[in-house]
């Protein structure tokens, strides 16, 4: 071996022993722990969170329509001569103003409005119940963003190994025949393959080396991190292979997809509101109390008063007003329901599709853990006709080529396979 290559070969050893120090000092981080990490800081669950507690609040608005209001008042009039009128008031009444200092309470309570309020309260909570749900969607567009990501470094870590090892065989192998080479037992057209085969496994190490840092660098944003961690990431088991029956899955997706039960409470409450703005046509009966003392008045008024009634208040005539917002209404309850059964049947495509994906995931997975294993075969028993000068460097080189193909395909479908398990469950509203 030459000094040269002594040297390229330390470097390359040295480089190797690093980044495993490296990883061993890194963090270990479980699937489990990115997705706590990511409920717990994500922006877009704070987001989502706020809104749920804000729609809360708009039930409780109108809500307060069943209580009954109490409202203080006092009043301080001074007039310029007794008994006086007023004149050009703009409307019917013409009372008389006495000089007062008045203070009192007025309890007014709603008796009945023929259920316009119960069913804006009933709209308001099947709404906040829709954002509710909205955010757990939310929840789980994040944690399969994370899986993804998650997945994604898995794979690009499986595949920087696979391209250190080839790097470092590749160096080895090209040192054995440049000493053939200069004993001239092998060429140097071998060389030159060798020294290509090696150069081209260092653009496969730097090309899975920046893999590796930009999925790491999307996992530390979901993870709601500004600055990006290096982890040691801990491997997960394959699940337990899916059920032959497609419609198990479906029905499963149209149970609990959280973003198509948010949609059908959006559409209950489309119905309610329909239904509330439907009895602005119907009469609103209030009773109204009032009492209070006057300390300082004309003699003509008492020390204090008392009065109560009902007010009863008809809608008889608005311009259609009340006409036109019942028709609207009722046709956004119509549009709302019509979503409603385009989004159901968006989810049992979708939830088809994914099952799909995931049952040839793992075929492929299974189809390339046995290419992996023909490929390690064909790669020893070309070696070592290589080794005997029995056959040539480019079907050995063809060999390693194969074998590294094989490596990465195996690594590639084994993560793929997780993510399109992890989009099955989430087309199933089953990701937690």
């Amino acid at each position: 071996m030459t000094k040269a290559s002594q040297r390229i070969a330390w470097a390359v050893f040295l480089g190797f022993t690093l980044a495993l120090a490296h990883a061993e000092d890194s963090p270990q981080l479980t699937l489990q722990e990115a997705h706590e990490a990511a409920l717990r800081s994500h922006p877009q669950i704070s987001v989502a969170d706020l809104k749920a507690l804000a729609a809360r609040q708009v039930t409780r608005q109108f809500q307060s329509a069943f209580f009954p209001t109490l409202s203080a008042n006092a009043v301080a009039v001074g007039t310029a001569n007794e008994n006086t009128r007023l004149s050009a008031i703009g409307a019917l009444n013409n009372p008389t103003i006495y000089d007062r200092n008045a203070e009192g309470l007025i309890l007014s309570q709603l008796i009945t409005d023929f259920g316009r309020t119960a069913n804006l309260t009933g709209s308001a909570k099947l709404r906040a119940q829709a954002e509710a749900n909205n955010a757990q969607a939310t929840r789980e567009q994040v944690l399969l963003a994370v899986d993804g990501a998650f997945f994604s470094a898995l794979q690009a870590q499986s595949v920087t190994r696979v391209a250190e090892q080839t790097v470092a065989a590749r160096q080895l192998f090209l040192d054995q025949v440049s000493a053939l080479a200069t004993n001239k037992i092998r060429s140097a057209l071998d060389v030159s393959i060798a020294r290509v085969n090696v150069e081209d496994g260092k653009l496969l190490l730097s090309k899975a080396q920046n893999d590796v840092q930009a999925a790491f660098a999307q996992l530390a944003n979901l993870m709601g991190l500004r600055e990006q961690k290096t982890y040691r990431l801990v491997e997960q088991p394959l699940p337990p292979e899916l059920s032959t029956n497609i419609s198990e899955y479906v029905q499963l997706g149209l149970r609990s997809r959280p973003d198509l039960l948010s949609l059908r409470n959006s559409q209950e409450a489309a119905f309610k509101f329909a239904r509330a703005e439907r009895a602005l046509h119907y009469p609103t009966l209030s009773a109204v109390g009032s009492a209070g003392v006057v300390p300082i008045g004309n003699s003509a008024l008492g020390d204090n008063y008392a009065a109560g009634g009902l007010i009863l208040t008809l809608p008889l005539y608005a311009g259609g007003l009340y006409s036109a917002r019942q028709q609207e209404a009722e046709l956004r309850s119509q549009a709302a329901a019509e979503s409603l059964r385009d989004l159901e049947n968006n989810v049992v495509r979708d939830v088809r599709i994914a099952w799909l994906n995931a049952q040839n995931a793992l075929d492929r997975l299974r189809i390339t853990a046995q290419l992996l294993e023909n490929t390690k075969q064909s790669y020893e028993l070309a070696q070592a006709r290589f080794n005997n000068g029995i056959s040539s460097i480019v079907e050995f080189n063809l060999a390693q080529l194969n074998l590294l193909s094989a490596q990465i395909a195996f690594a590639d479908t084994q993560y793929e396979y997780l993510v399109r398990r992890s989009a099955l469950d989430y087309q199933t509203g089953s990701l937690h």
